[in-house]
């Protein structure tokens, strides 16, 4: 098959018919007119030889591979900013100048008691680093998926749920947490509360250990996320299992108990493309990461 030459806007045009659902809404995006989206669409499709999108008076849906052009596309594009950045602060002779975008896909309990110490370092070594957070459920693609579909560089994810990391992405584990469990302060016989539990709280490991413990009941009462987990627990609705990250800043009318021994943990990781690992912005908060939560023996 002959190779496909499209052009930077080309790709811009991809994406952005894709995430904004319609051409025209695209066009005002762009700058430019509905029908000149609308041509250019239409060539980007020969060139490929496939329809990307499904057009209709709803707007323009990303069929499947409109769906893997838009990833693809916003990687591509991901890199030709990091081109420009990189090749500019490299001049001969002069330390790496470390800037740009840095986009990140972070859990929520990543995202508040994680990353507001490891980005207030990175970007005090590194001013010209501009980095933006958006918070991701870890259910289904989660994290990774965000860095997949080219919308964030590095994923802060939890490891060894259901839900695999793509095999083209790379990544590494960060740190090893315990879980332990939270109740009402002063509760006589916390393990006699209702469990209250959310989704997000997954690991295949934690609930194998769950399954074997039985003394744990089945979660009666469900919440959106981690915090509203910890507001039930000291609202006195129930005790909670949570790991460390969450537990953190838990409000003075819950008691944390060491779960002994054999209490379960979770691993958080992150993840990224071969491409972007080697760009400087990612490996900076990777080495900051890395200096919160160094691996055993560093």
């Amino acid at each position: 098959m002959s190779a496909v030459d499209l052009a930077p806007q080309e790709l811009r045009t991809v994406v952005a018919v894709a995430e904004e659902g319609g051409i025209s809404a695209a066009a005002a995006r762009l700058g430019t007119t509905q029908s000149a989206v609308s041509h250019a669409l239409r060539g980007i499709e020969r060139k490929l030889g496939v329809v990307l999108f499904e057009r209709g008076r709803y707007g323009a849906r990303p069929t499947a591979a409109g769906e893997r052009a838009a990833a693809h596309a916003r990687r591509i594009l991901r890199m030709m900013d990091a081109l420009v950045v990189e090749t500019r602060g490299s001049g001969q002779g002069a330390a790496e100048q470390v800037g740009g975008p840095l986009r990140i896909a972070a859990f929520r309990g990543a995202a508040l008691h994680l990353l507001p110490a490891v980005l207030g370092r990175l970007t005090a070594r590194h001013p010209g680093i501009e980095a933006s957070v958006t918070v991701v459920r870890e259910v289904g693609p989660g994290t990774a998926g965000e860095v997949a579909a080219g919308k964030a560089d590095i994923g802060i994810t939890i490891t060894g749920t259901g839900s695999p990391v793509p095999p083209h992405l790379v990544g590494d584990v960060l740190f090893e947490e315990p879980y332990a469990l939270v109740h009402p302060a002063g509760h006589p016989d916390p393990r006699s509360l209702p469990l209250v539990d959310w989704l997000e709280n997954c690991s295949s490991y934690t609930r194998e250990w769950w399954a074997a413990q039985d003394w744990i009941p089945t979660a009666t009462v469900r919440a959106e996320d981690d915090g509203a987990v910890l507001s039930m627990v000291g609202s006195g609705l129930g005790m909670a299992i949570m790991p460390a990250l969450s537990l953190t800043g838990a409000p003075a009318t819950t008691e944390i108990t060491d779960l002994g021994p054999e209490r379960p943990t979770r691993r958080i990781g992150y993840v990224t493309t071969p491409q972007l690992a080697a760009t400087a912005a990612v490996r900076a908060l990777i080495r900051e990461l890395r200096a919160r939560h160094p691996r055993p023996g560093e």
